[in-house]
């Protein structure tokens, strides 16, 4: 897999880039800002990128503008946005283009490798990828006026895994349970949630936005 790194911390960079390289993956590019990552991306458009949200100069969301610019530019190129707090707005903008070979990971799971490269593995082949702590504390939500208060709680744990990245049949493994059970879980999400009924595939985007807060 061929990876381009935005990341202005020289540290965790260079960890990142040997992390790779051990992995038998090939880093294409590590920059330190935006401005040089769109530009490594032009030249060699790699498999996926990974990049902090917060780069120089301001040291706002710099990395999640690229990251935005990316997805619309170059929409098969993988995009795995690192933050260091929960931000779930962030999430919401990078899931606006679609929940394809997008990610949103806090920092501190890069120190849990295999999780970290998992998540890698499943932006670069396409899925999405929601840190499970942004999904855990958005579970907590529970005013009367926010819909996902009318969820049961089986239904609350496959929108949670959904808004993780897992498809239908992961969904199934990881709650024990079979698959006509998710699928009706998943319609009875949409309809409390009053989501259009287009086709699943948006309606699964629409949900997972929805419960990022979008």
């Amino acid at each position: 897999m061929r990876v381009t790194l935005a990341e202005d911390s020289t540290l965790l960079r260079e960890g990142l880039v040997r992390l790779l390289a051990e992995e038998g993956h090939e880093v294409l590019a590590a920059v330190g800002d935006a401005t040089a990552l769109t530009a490594a991306v032009a030249e060699r458009p790699p498999d996926v990128v990974v990049v902090d949200i917060r780069m120089p100069p301001t040291h706002t969301d710099e990395g999640l503008r690229a990251a935005v610019e990316i997805r619309e530019r170059w929409p098969e190129v993988g995009v795995l946005v690192l933050s260091q707090h929960i931000e779930r707005g962030y999430a919401a903008r990078l899931l606006d283009a679609g929940a394809e070979r997008v990610g949103y990971l806090l920092k501190d799971r890069v120190a849990e490798v295999d999780e970290f490269l998992d998540a890698l593995v499943r932006v670069a082949a396409g899925g999405a990828v929601i840190d499970p702590e942004v999904v855990r504390q958005l579970v907590v939500r529970t005013t009367r006026t926010d819909p996902l208060a009318r969820l049961t709680p089986r239904e609350r744990s496959v929108l949670e895994a959904l808004a993780q990245g897992w498809t239908n049949a992961a969904i199934a493994q990881r709650l024990h349970v079979s698959m006509s059970a998710v699928e009706k879980n998943l319609n009875a999400v949409f309809d409390k949630l009053d989501l259009p009924r287009t086709t699943d595939y948006n309606r699964r985007i629409l949900a997972v936005l929805h419960y990022l807060g979008a």
